[in-house]
């Protein structure tokens, strides 16, 4: 008995009904429990089932009976590190996980979804997640990680369980995810930075074992290359606040007339114009600083921060899109959709 489904697709009744060599609606029967049905036929039906790895559709299910359903709401790498471990409580006044979490929530409501949220932070954890998806307890899963070598994706990828990611996958794997123009966010920043006047410029980048991290890099360059700035002193932080400060600092000492400063997200940023403070520049009037994400607090600063804008919640709520529609058609390829980013100009530059 050999699992017959498309490679790369969920196992659906009709391949465990093709396995068994009975009709579907038998097999619809086995699975929600009726009794009308031979006990040699039960067992022919539950060995196609673990032949196909299939899972029951509860999402289905609730669409014909006017249930909600469940979803997991994973998240991982929300642990600050403490002596080379992680923690396990998640930081939600971080406004990248705070944001993100909570648009996802916000959009699962009015789907009538009930979300569970699990974190995934060990390989204990994610062993966790999978037993918990695949025992049909959730149809699948909302993925937000800042780790770029998470095991997860290809979990789900592996078991053919529908996952949706914030952010695109390091590995070209076949996963639906949601992401912003990363490049052209940086492209912003530094055409605002130009047009201010700016000529001596550095960036402060995020860790590039992240895609993100490489793309806002790489468009900042590339878009002050076509301004005629052909080198941009780079430091690298790790989208801490510690880190943004650690970098301010390298950069300041390499180029003491800086005039301009990109980092690639708004923590460091805010880190990079106080310690411009302490070594006595004036933001804007010296140093034009702008940030990545457009996150609550760039507005509460003194100046306001200027950031390249991240869509958070319109991008929490296609996740929320792609999910329902392929586990309302398991056959569905995987898509993405990427986010054009805006530039939110305050007094910073």
């Amino acid at each position: 008995m050999a699992d017959r489904s498309p490679p790369g697709t969920r196992p659906t009744l009709e391949d465990v009904a093709r396995v068994a060599g009975v009709s579907r609606a038998t097999v619809s029967r086995v699975v929600n429990g009726k009794r009308d049905v031979g006990n040699e036929i039960q067992e022919s039906v539950r060995s196609a089932i673990a032949a196909t790895g299939y899972v029951p559709n509860r999402a289905a299910r609730s669409l014909a009976t006017q249930r909600a359903g469940t979803v997991v709401v994973v998240v991982s790498g929300a642990g600050a590190p403490v002596d080379g471990t992680t923690t396990t409580e998640v930081d939600f006044t971080d406004p990248f996980f705070g944001r993100v979490v909570g648009g996802l929530l916000r959009a699962l409501r009015p789907q009538d979804i009930n979300p569970v949220l699990m974190l995934a932070e060990t390989d204990a954890d994610r062993a966790r997640v999978m037993a918990f998806v695949r025992g049909g307890n959730a149809e699948g899963a909302l993925f937000v990680t800042t780790q770029p070598d998470d095991p997860l994706p290809e979990m789900f990828g592996e078991a053919r369980l529908p996952l949706v990611m914030f952010a695109r996958p390091v590995k070209p794997i076949p996963v639906n995810f949601v992401d912003v123009a990363h490049r052209d966010g940086a492209a912003l920043a530094a055409a605002h930075l130009v047009s201010l006047g700016r000529r001596s410029i550095v960036t402060i980048s995020g860790p590039l074992a992240v895609p993100a991290a490489q793309d806002r890099l790489s468009g900042f360059r590339d878009a002050l290359a076509r301004h005629g700035q052909a080198y941009v002193p780079t430091a690298t932080g790790d989208f801490s606040f510690e880190s943004g400060a650690e970098a301010m600092r390298s950069l300041l000492a390499e180029v003491p007339d800086l005039d301009g400063v990109f980092a690639a997200n708004d923590h460091m940023a805010l880190a990079a114009m106080g310690v411009l403070e302490e070594s006595g520049r004036r933001v804007p009037q010296d140093v034009a600083v702008i940030g990545f994400d457009d996150s609550a607090i760039a507005a509460l600063t003194r100046p306001g921060l200027t950031s390249v804008r991240q869509p958070f919640e319109e991008m929490a709520a296609a996740m929320v899109r792609i999910l329902l529609g392929q586990l309302a058609d398991p056959t569905r390829r995987v898509s993405s959709v990427i986010f054009e980013p805006t530039l939110t100009v305050r007094g910073s530059a």
